[in-house]
Formats: structure tokens, sequence, C-alpha cells
């Protein structure tokens, strides 16, 4: 009997399963892409029990032909590609004809499906084919998957807990509705709805959608382009981050990919501007040329070879990077304080204007005082003296109050109106700077109604500034300068403002050839095993690069005999070793990446630090180099250097703002 045999197509199948269906998400994903490549607008999925018990997808797509339904169960079969050259055009989610025979081999399958006509029922059980007969169905279709692994308990074992299933689930989904906005997705498990999408063709509300609205407006959209890729998407503002990357979505041609490299462009992008251990959330939809990319080389095909993928890479970085470096990046302190809940009219977060954090990081914008808000709609606003009565017109017409409730009503007609009527009336003083005018008002004068400056006029008559204009006040603890600006209070710190102007000193310094170096008296000596010797000399001239010259001395040994002059007198030994340690950690590392470590690392080292204590003319002397760095808003280690309270956070922390208060004639009604 001859050993060499031929597998029966059922435990082919079976084989093939363990690599393409994992678990139910891996079902999920089979079958919604199955969907979207059918020209689906709508699917539907409905899961219980986290997809073990049941999962049913369903989509108004083109349906599937009646003498076609049986071959869908085979393996190899498809529609999508028909000979060796479609391998290299692929366009589709998927092309290799295993998903459906390998789910039906492991599962309880029902399909059914129309073309529009009559109407086809399969049902296959582990396999096998046990019933095919005329059904009646919409056009679309739906493929119901019961029991799942129930033929192969073995592989029960292997998953998880069912929240952590169903987590996988709703990702795959996630990650479907980014990739795809004009198609409408819905996720319900055990009766209780997870996602829904519109399906209107905007990503920025599928995002919101998704991530919140919250998070969708501190999101800013990206656009870059080169002969061979496009690049669109969102990426988050660098106070908006998360503790992984699983947050940064990469959509290739339509397909939800893994790419380090990519991610790891995107990340370089930010710079300096993000913390460490923190990642961007951001969703990239990568546009390419099907010749340029080869998806079969993976299983469930998330991983993908990208031909010049260098080019690539330096796109999205290039991308990311000049589109932050227009944003003004200080974070308004406001938004972190503790807030009393307040009830608001419920909005539809999907016709909310998802993309505040633009318009409000664009420019700089006057800080708006305060419009008091009426207590009763009937009631109008009261004047600036005191014991006035209610303000009507000669007709005894009550006025409507004047109501705003965040920065981007300012543009309402309404408001307008109101600023050029009251446009002579003399606005309060700023903070630190009262005269002897604004003394001689009355009390009650916090209540009145101030003008309210259009930002039209403003962005007419100032120019773009991206950092404001600081005047000292003082420092707390040592530790925090107190500046105020036009627009506000800022708080600002003192270490990481000095990192920042110090990292942007060594980043040039290091970057420049000089002969500017400090004989050392006394030689330092380097001892290291010979795997790391042997690593070192390959990288000598990195070293060579920022002023580290490395000389053998003896088989395991470096000497120096002399040193950068930026370096901090007492750290030499210290400051070369830490350097070499980069090199040896990664051998790949370039020459940029490498003075770009050593420019941080001095940068710290040489900054003031925490409870140390300056005079005025050291504190102005610092706010004035921050005002000239190229990014004055995060230290290089991305912790923010600045915060900014604006006038009218501070009126709402002292109560300013508020419902007007009843005059004395009041409290007889």
């Amino acid at each position: 009997m001859p050993k060499i045999h031929e597998l029966a197509s059922v435990l082919a199948d079976q084989i093939a399963a363990g690599e393409v269906v994992e678990r139910p998400a891996s079902v999920v994903k089979e079958l919604v892409e199955n969907a979207v490549d059918a020209h689906s607008k709508q699917v539907d999925i409905t899961v219980e029990e986290a997809g073990l018990q049941r999962i049913t997808v369903v989509d108004d797509g083109d349906g599937i032909a009646d003498e076609d339904a049986e071959m869908a169960f085979k393996r190899h079969a498809t529609s999508k590609i028909t000979d060796r050259k479609d391998l290299f055009r692929i366009k589709s989610l998927g092309f290799r004809g295993e998903a459906l025979p390998s789910i039906a081999s492991v599962a309880d399958v029902t399909l059914t499906t129309s073309t529009g006509g009559v109407g086809t029922l399969i049902h296959n059980v582990g396999g096998i084919i046990k019933e095919h007969t005329a059904a009646a169905a919409r056009k679309g279709t739906t493929v119901t998957v019961k029991d799942l692994f129930g033929n192969v308990p073995a592989r029960l074992k292997y998953l998880k807990s069912p929240a952590t299933e169903l987590a996988r689930i709703t990702d795959i989904v996630n990650r479907l509705a980014l990739s795809y906005p004009n198609v409408a997705f819905s996720l319900v498990h055990n009766g209780r709805e997870l996602t829904r999408t519109t399906g209107r063709g905007d990503l920025q509300q599928v995002i919101a959608g998704i991530y919140g609205v919250q998070s969708a407006r501190k999101m800013v959209a990206i656009k870059g382009a080169n002969p061979d890729f496009k690049v669109t998407g969102y990426v988050s503002l660098p106070e908006l981050t998360r503790a992984s990357r699983q947050y940064i979505s990469l959509l290739l041609n339509g397909r939800y990919i893994h790419n380090f490299q990519l991610s790891k462009a995107l990340i370089a992008g930010y710079g300096s501007k993000l913390m460490v251990g923190r990642y961007p959330l951001a969703v990239l939809d990568i546009k390419m040329d099907p010749l340029l990319v080869d998806v079969n080389v993976h299983p469930t095909k998330q991983e993908v070879r990208i031909s010049q993928e260098p080019e690539l890479t330096q796109l999205i970085q290039e991308t990311v990077f000049k589109r932050l470096s227009t944003e003004n990046l200080i974070p308004d302190v406001f938004n972190e304080l503790p807030k009393a809940k307040t009830t608001e009219p419920a909005t539809d977060q999907l016709t909310m204007a998802l993309n505040d954090a633009s318009t409000k990081y664009e420019a700089p914008q006057a800080a708006p005082t305060p419009v008091a808000n009426s207590a009763a709609p009937s009631r109008p606003a009261p004047t600036h003296t005191a014991g006035s009565q209610p303000l009507t017109t000669p007709e005894e017409v009550p006025v409507e109050p004047v109501v705003v409730h965040q920065r981007t009503d300012f543009q309402l007609p309404s408001v307008q109106a109101f600023d050029a009527k009251y446009q002579a009336e003399q606005p309060g003083a700023p903070l630190g700077g009262a005269t002897e005018s604004a003394a001689d008002e009355p009390a009650v004068a916090a209540q009145s109604l101030e003008p309210v400056p259009q930002a039209t006029q403003l962005s007419q008559a100032q120019p773009q500034q991206r950092f404001p204009a600081l005047r000292y006040l003082g420092q707390v603890h040592g530790t925090y300068l107190l500046a105020e600006a036009d627009d506000g209070l800022y708080l600002i710190d003192q270490h990481a403002a000095q990192e920042r102007v110090n990292y942007e000193f060594y980043r040039q310094a290091i970057g420049e050839v000089s002969d500017d170096e400090q004989k050392l008296l006394v030689p330092i000596v380097l001892d290291y095993p010979t795997t790391d010797v042997l690593e070192l000399s390959n990288h000598i001239d990195t070293l060579d690069s920022v002023g580290v010259h490395l000389e053998s001395f003896g088989p395991n040994s470096f000497i120096v005999h002399e040193h950068p002059t930026w370096f901090k007198a007492g750290q030499e030994t210290d400051t070369i070793k830490e350097m070499v340690d980069w090199v040896l950690k990664d051998g790949k590392i370039s020459v940029a990446a490498f003075r770009e470590k050593t420019a941080i690392m001095m940068s710290c080292k040489r900054a003031i630090k925490a409870n140390h204590h300056l005079d005025d003319q050291q504190a102005r002397a610092l706010l004035k180099k921050l005002a000239t760095a190229e990014n004055p808003f995060n230290c290089p280690h991305g912790r923010p250097v600045l915060v900014h309270l604006t006038d009218q956070d501070l009126e709402k922390l002292f109560k300013r703002i508020q419902d007007p208060h009843h005059s004395g004639d009041d409290w007889g009604e």
C-alpha cells in the first residue's frame, strides 16, 4: 500500500480553515469582505454569544446565480481572478476562493442569495451540501453560520473569553467601516447594537461613530501625493494619544493592513510632539497601482509587500509633519478641568460639525468676552447700569437674548448684529492693566453685555501668529512660569521650555561640521565584548559624524582622546557610553536619527530642573528664546511646554458667565 495519498476534500478544507478561520472574527471578516466585493451598499452583521452560536451577514449586493451557488463552496472557486496576470492586478478584497469552503468545513452554513429573481438556498454542514432549493429572497446574499468549530472542538480551547472574541469582531467591522465609508455597516450582538455607520462617504463621520465625536473633533485632515502614491485621511492632534499602535488604521487600496514601517513613518511625522510611549489615533487611506503591491503573501491578506516602500514611508512622514507644523498645538487647560454636568439638547453625532479642531488651531482667536444668557426667554438681557428696568423696544416688544454656547457661535448673524449695535461700549480692562476709568465703573459691570469682536475683522487686521507674545508675570514653586498674552493666561513648564530651546541649539550644533573639540587630559577607555566590538567597527563613521572618535586600544577596547565642546562637563564618559549603546541597540540607525537622539539627550542634561528659582531677567530671556523656536509647543520627549487659560475660561472658573441677576424690582413679582 503506498504511503503517500491524497487527502479527502473535507479534511483538506479543515486544514485550510486552520489558516483562514482562526476565530469568529475571521468568519465575520471573510463574509463581510465578500459582501463588499459584491458592490453592497448596506451590510448588517448579527452575532450571538460572541459568534460561537450564530453569525449572520446580510448584504444588498449583486447576489449569486443559482448555477454558481454550489460552486462557491468548492475550494479555489472564485469570480475575482481568471489567470496568472490577475494576481498582480488585484483590486478586490478576496480572490483565493477559500473563505466559504473553509467556513463550511468547521460549521453549519446556510446561504440564501438572489440576483433579483428567484432566490437560492444552500445548506452546508461540515463541508457537505445537505440541501439546495429555490427560495424567496430579495436581491443580495444572506449567510448564516451556526455551531462554529462544532465538528472540531479541539479548536475551541484556543479561543479567548467571549468579551475578547467580541472585541475582535467589533475591531474587524470598525476597520472595514473605515475602509469603506460609502457602505453602511451595522453590528448587533445579542440584540444590542454595537456599531452603525451611515454609508454617506464621509470618513470623519465614521471616525466619530467609532471613536466618538470628541476624538473626531481633535483630528485633522491630511493629504499628500507623489507620482506613485496618494495618501489621505485623518490624524489626531498631539494632545489626543493612546497607549498602543492599535488605533492606527492603515488602509491600502481599501484593504486594512499591518505594516510596521508605515506606522513608524506616521509616528516619525509627529517628531518630538508625541510623549514617549504614546501613539496617535490615525486613519490613513493609501491609494496606489495594484502592480506595486503583492497581497498574496499571508493567509488573511493583512500583511502585504509594497514596492518602493521607502518612498511611501517618506511621503507619509512628510505629509504628517507639514500638516502639524501649521497647527497651534497649545492645549486648552479648561478642557482638562472637571466640569459640572449641564443639560444640553440632544444632537445627532453624525450630523455635527466634526472638524472644529482645524479651525480652533489654525490661527489664534481673540478671547471672547462673555455674553449673558437670560434665565427666561421672555426676559431681555439687562443693561450695564444698576437698577435699570428690563430693556424693551418703544413698542414694548421683548428683545430676544443673544446666547453663545461655543466659539463658533460668534459668527452667527444675531451676534454680529449685536456687536454692530453696541460697538461703542467700552470693553473691560485686561488682566493686570486696570485703568482709572475702569476702576470707576460700578460693580455690576461684571454682568454687563460686552461687545464681541468679529472674527472676520480680526483675521483681516492681524496676521496669523502660531505662538503668542508672552508677558512674564511670575514663577510658581520654582517650576512653572506664569505669563499673559492678549488672549489669556499661560502656564509654562520651565524645564520643558529650556529642553526645547536646548534641543534646537544642539540639533544645529551637532549637524554642523566643526573642529571645536576638547582634548582630554586623561583619555577615556571603553571595554566591550567581542561581539560588540565587531558591531561597532561597522559604525565608526556614524560616531565620527557627531564628534565621537573611537580608536582601537587592544582587542576589546576603544580609547577616546577628545570630545565635542558641547558635551556637559563631568558627563563626558556617560554621554559617550550612552551614544555607543544607541548604535549597539539599533545597528541600522542612520546618521540623522543618531544626531536626533544625541540632541534630545544633551538638551535634557543641560536644562534647568524643577525647584530651580529664576530671576525676572532669566525668565524673560527663556520666554524670548522659546518664542523663536521652530516648535515651541512640546519638549523633545513630547510633553507640552505650555498650557493656555483663555479669558473666557477664567470667567467660567469664577462664575462670571452665568444668568443675569434679577434687578431689585423683580423681587416683588
